[in-house]
């Protein structure tokens, strides 16, 4: 853990903030410009709702200025390839049938102090589609998880009903508009039922593709540091050529 925030510190030092101009909300669903979907295989640095002027100058440190940075760590970066690819987390993810388990994305969210943004309750195969689905995120606390700091919240048995209104963001087929589209309305989830889960640093939440998760927006002076990676099942499901 402390190998990655090391190397987050180092990718955010060297970092140019006048190179990269993406705010990252999942409240305004904005992918006008490619930046997004060209983090696939490289790092991509994303800033908080805010952060940036209307110029595009950042008017916080820029330590403190980011939402998260993805989607390619777990391959371009060396700390976050060991975690990635460890015999615990091999030995984890086969425990869970996953017969060919392929990585297709990373992230570090930071969740800042005071700012950090709400994460809208959502499925994540919404983002990342198999047929039939078999998608999982494992997510790591390089930090205490809270209430206060915006731990993740779950609607429990919400994986067994299916994605829920068909819902997936999938690739603008047209030539000009955002590089991405939604195919349905966002569904009215049920906040009641919504159950937080406080964690300690070094926990790992292994995340079901189905089920309907969220975070509330970081209300304490503490960050809530995560890592993050998705994988699917190659040798049962078909990976959808519709995805970002």
């Amino acid at each position: 853990m402390a190998a990655m925030k090391a190397e987050c510190f180092d990718l955010v030092e060297k970092m140019n903030p006048s190179e990269h101009h993406t705010v990252f909300s999942t409240t305004k669903r904005d992918y006008r410009d490619n930046y997004f979907i060209n983090s696939a295989d490289r790092i991509g640095f994303f800033f908080e709702d805010g952060a940036l002027d209307e110029n595009g100058q950042l008017q916080v440190d820029k330590h403190r200025s980011l939402n998260k940075i993805g989607h390619a760590l777990h391959v371009l970066c060396p700390a976050f390839r060991r975690m990635t690819f460890s015999d615990k987390i091999k030995k984890l993810v086969r425990s869970l049938d996953y017969e060919d388990p392929v990585v297709v994305q990373s992230m570090y969210i930071f969740k800042q102090p005071k700012i950090g943004g709400e994460v809208v309750p959502h499925q994540d195969g919404s983002f990342l589609y198999t047929e039939p689905l078999k998608v999982m995120g494992l997510w790591l606390a390089l930090e205490d998880a809270t209430v206060d700091n915006g731990c993740l919240s779950f609607i429990p048995g919400s994986h067994k009903g299916g994605l829920i209104n068909n819902l997936r963001m999938i690739r603008n087929k047209a030539t000009d508009g955002p590089s991405c589209v939604f195919t349905a309305e966002t569904p009215t989830y049920d906040q009641s039922k919504l159950v937080p889960v406080p964690v300690k640093k070094g926990s790992l939440i292994a995340i079901n593709g189905l089920v309907v998760h969220q975070s509330e927006t970081n209300t304490s002076d503490r960050s809530r540091h995560i890592y993050t990676f998705h994988l699917y099942d190659n040798k049962t499901a078909k990976w959808s050529d519709q995805n970002w």
